[in-house]
């Protein structure tokens, strides 16, 4: 079993547990240079050991290496693509490919594991395939996108490279 990295969000830091929860370091802290957070809130670990952020009010992702050393940054405010209006989560799938979760833009977006744009979708609404306030994203060994969608009080499962909606768990 690997380690555990927490986004301790209130005191905008990561910190880094093994797994059987003894603390080995933390790094973090409140600004917007680079390696500091303004609510950092998702979290992911790719299959080399680099750790993904989404620094949500620095409308950005951060990627780490597994010690906390920083290595990129991307995004900036706004809703052109590759762009985020509050990344609330991050997923990185098996290629390396990162994907992120965006609440007010109603949308995910996916990357490449150095922030080079790749694809979008999603816009506001209750229609399959729409969003009313996303809050997280999962990625399976099939490549399945799972996204909670808060709003409408469900989630909905994408699959294909054009990542078409498929049924899975609903309120109704």
């Amino acid at each position: 079993m690997g380690n555990v990295y927490v986004a301790d969000r209130d005191n905008n830091r990561i910190q880094k547990f093994d797994s059987n929860g003894t603390f080995l370091t933390k790094w973090g802290s409140l600004g917007s240079g680079n390696g500091q957070f303004d609510d950092p809130l998702g979290i992911a670990v790719d299959g080399a050991g680099n750790v993904y952020v989404a620094d949500e009010e620095n409308h950005r992702i951060q990627k780490f290496d597994s010690n906390g050393a920083f290595l990129a940054k991307w995004g900036s405010f706004g809703n052109d693509t590759g762009q985020f209006n509050e990344p609330e989560s991050v997923a990185v799938d098996r290629a390396g490919n990162v994907y992120v979760v965006e609440e007010e833009n109603h949308r995910i977006q996916k990357f490449t594991s150095d922030g080079v744009f790749l694809y979008a979708w999603g816009s506001q609404g209750s229609d399959d395939g729409q969003f009313n306030f996303p809050r997280d994203v999962a990625v399976n060994n099939l490549g399945n996108v799972y996204v909670v969608d808060t709003g409408n009080d469900r989630i909905q499962k994408f699959s294909g490279s054009n990542y078409v909606y498929l049924p899975i768990v609903s309120k109704n």
